[in-house]
């Protein structure tokens, strides 16, 4: 294992090699991830995935920079931004060509994160693969974006704790109706896709969903 941090204007990024990467997994993290990521990348290594690089940064507001239009507050009180783009951005000039990455490269992630990286699928050709592990598809406007738009990725992964949809607040008490709906357009739209249930509500396991995730999307 090698392990590699640096700056890209001004985000923090971290990489880790394991053996001789045939496939890099891109996923945008928060502060609190740090902690998991050793317990993800063994979830990865123990079920198979043994040649990867496993590239993440930094997110300092996750409202902001992970969501594609702005919206309202739906919980506590601060708003959510347009900032996806300029993420997108980041990613496929700066973080990619840092890397001299490979010919297949995934994007996932877990919440507004997975939501950024589904999103993502629908923008660029660059993602052989998206990992989406319990995208928060409950975001306003997400569901006629999906309904009206065709994802440019061939291969997306979804998955929902069983419990996540059990909430009082009424816009996130959509999400599991949404990710069923999801599921479907893409399978329509002839895109390969899975919908995985997972059991517990949204904050269990978030590291151990996210590997299912990368290694569906990674054909493993």
């Amino acid at each position: 294992m090698k392990q590699e941090e640096f700056i890209i204007s001004g985000k923090s990024c971290w990489l880790t090699t394991f053996g001789e990467p045939r496939v890099v997994l891109v996923e945008p993290i928060d502060c609190n991830d740090l902690d998991f990521l050793g317990r993800e990348t063994d979830y990865l290594i123990d079920n198979g995935l043994t040649d990867f690089a496993l590239a993440t940064f930094l997110i300092e507001d996750w409202n902001a920079e992970l969501t594609p239009w702005k919206a309202a507050p739906v919980f506590g009180k601060e708003p959510f931004g347009d900032g996806a783009g300029k993420t997108l951005r980041f990613i496929t000039e700066e973080l990619l060509p840092r890397l001299q990455s490979p010919s297949k490269v995934i994007l996932g992630g877990y919440s507004l994160s997975a939501l950024f990286a589904l999103w993502a699928g629908y923008e660029t050709d660059v993602f052989t693969a998206i990992a989406a592990a319990s995208p928060s598809v409950w975001y306003p406007g997400w569901m006629d974006f999906a309904r009206t738009h065709t994802p440019i990725a061939s291969r997306i992964y979804l998955s929902l704790g069983d419990a996540e949809e059990k909430t009082r607040n009424r816009v996130m008490a959509t999400v599991g109706g949404c990710i069923g709906e999801q599921a479907s357009l893409l399978e329509r739209q002839g895109i390969e896709t899975t919908l995985e249930w997972n059991p517990g509500n949204h904050f269990k396991e978030a590291d151990i969903r996210t590997a299912k995730a990368f290694l569906w999307a990674a054909g493993v």
